[in-house]
């Protein structure tokens, strides 16, 4: 099992709950939701139910209809499951707990007896279909589990040194030289090719081969359009899923619904569409913010929006889904930092991917100068005490930050401190930090 920093998460629900609350993990599927709960579950506990919806029996499933007798519930349990379970010893997991709606609707009683911790997992748990019979309980907390992160990924790697070396590049804001830049650059792409999902890193892990990580991608991405499929039988929700990388190429100033469907725009039944890919965290959605200032989230416009995929590994193959991986050249591209320019994207992508899992929501700004009549736009925003920090993000070279200068002329007085994502080393130009993008996660 790899390491993930969703753990410390899980020590302190465990500890803060006390069996007040049961905890719902919410992700994609083949994130690793099960693996790290098992394995919490093991070392945590003195013994755990493991009951995985997907594959329990219809007498499992049924004992949730009527909850009048928790002895028997709890007794039947340990049979079928053949453990022991232990008054506040023990953790009893609703792994795919949307398959079985009855089951989350039980988790009220159930925390109510405090006899058990509870946690459950889902993917797609919100979608209507899945909860309009059932009373959700407000006696869960929620939390998101993300693919790994670069950090994660490099510690499945082995290496445990690199990113507290990093944060202290990044405290001290001293260049570090191109040479190791390029080295550095170099293991970041790698991470952008392998990505987070953790089969596909195990993939690379076993095989020392990109192409075995990229056939486990193709499985995974499959298994996406598989479920867009069952929620939605017209194959709207996948068309959008899979032109994600065309649209972030046009440069559009927002997601066009209507170049992917035609004679369809972002209306209540586009964007119920667009919320239930949102809730797959399949995808990551960034808001146009209409006026970039702390309390962004008060601004936001919902019909105007930028959607990247939650693993920029899956980001890269889909990019290439129409094509055999023999006829690749992105990863020996990407690898040689031989990326042509209108593939920049994969960056923005991996930008938005670290800024998420690190909790932050993701906004962008675009506006038009009255003076120049030139359209500018922000990647990203994020608050910061009570400023905010415009960020540009760019595959190559700084010379040019047209965005960010025309920012700052606008919103002088909101802005904390601008920065520049690339690919060079670190550099500081005038009031513009320039940060390679393997620091980005320290913003």
């Amino acid at each position: 099992m790899f390491r993930r920093k969703i753990y410390r998460k899980l020590k302190q629900w465990k500890t803060e709950s006390d069996g007040r609350t049961a905890l719902l993990i919410e992700g994609a599927r083949r994130v690793g939701k099960s693996t790290i709960v098992e394995e919490f579950a093991k070392r945590e506990y003195e013994s755990h139910i493991m009951i995985d919806f997907a594959a329990a029996s219809q007498l499992v499933k049924d004992l949730f209809r009527d909850l009048s007798d928790l002895n028997y519930i709890f007794l039947q349990l340990q049979l079928q499951y053949k453990v022991d379970l232990k008054e506040r010893k023990s953790l009893i997991i609703f792994d795919e707990v949307q398959l079985c709606p009855l089951a989350r609707q039980a988790i009220k009683t159930l925390v109510k007896d405090k006899r058990y911790d509870y946690i459950e997992t889902g993917s797609l748990i919100s979608i209507k279909q899945n909860v309009k019979d059932i009373l959700i309980p407000s006696e869960e907390r929620k939390i998101n589990m993300y693919p790994m992160d670069y950090e994660e990924f490099l510690w499945a790697l082995g290496d445990e040194t690199t990113m507290p070396l990093l944060q202290k590049v990044f405290e001290s804001l001293k260049p570090i030289g191109e040479q190791l830049n390029r080295k550095l650059m170099r293991d970041f792409r790698l991470y952008m090719l392998v990505g987070g999902m953790p089969q596909a890193v195990d993939a690379f892990i076993q095989t020392n081969n990109l192409r075995m990580v990229d056939a486990v991608k193709r499985d995974i991405l499959n298994l996406y359009k598989d479920d867009f499929r069952k929620i939605d039988a017209t194959g709207r929700i996948s068309m959008i899923f899979e032109a994600i990388p065309a649209q972030l190429g046009k440069h559009a100033s927002k997601y066009q619904i209507s170049s992917v469907l035609p004679n369809q725009r972002a209306d209540d039944a586009m964007l119920s569409l667009i919320a239930e890919l949102k809730e797959s965290k399949t995808v990551l959605t960034a808001y146009h913010t209409n006026d970039p200032n702390v309390g962004m989230a008060g601004s936001k416009d919902l019909n105007k929006f930028k959607l990247y995929l939650a693993d920029t590994g899956l980001f890269t193959t889909l990019v290439f889904q129409d094509k055999d991986f023999t006829e690749n050249i992105i990863y020996d591209k990407l690898l040689s930092d031989k990326l042509p320019s209108n593939l920049g994207y994969l960056y923005e992508n991996a930008v938005a991917q670290s800024f998420a899992s690190n909790g932050n929501n993701l906004y962008y700004y675009t506006f038009l100068n009255e003076k120049t009549r030139h359209n500018y736009e922000l990647d990203f925003l994020i608050a910061r005490k009570n400023k905010i920090c415009p960020i540009e993000v760019k595959s190559s070279g700084y010379k040019s930050h047209a965005s960010l200068d025309a920012f700052a002329e606008k919103f002088s007085s909101r802005i904390l401190q601008r920065y520049l994502i690339y690919t060079k080393d670190l550099k500081k130009e005038s009031d513009i930090i320039c940060l390679p993008v393997y620091l980005a996660s320290f913003l």
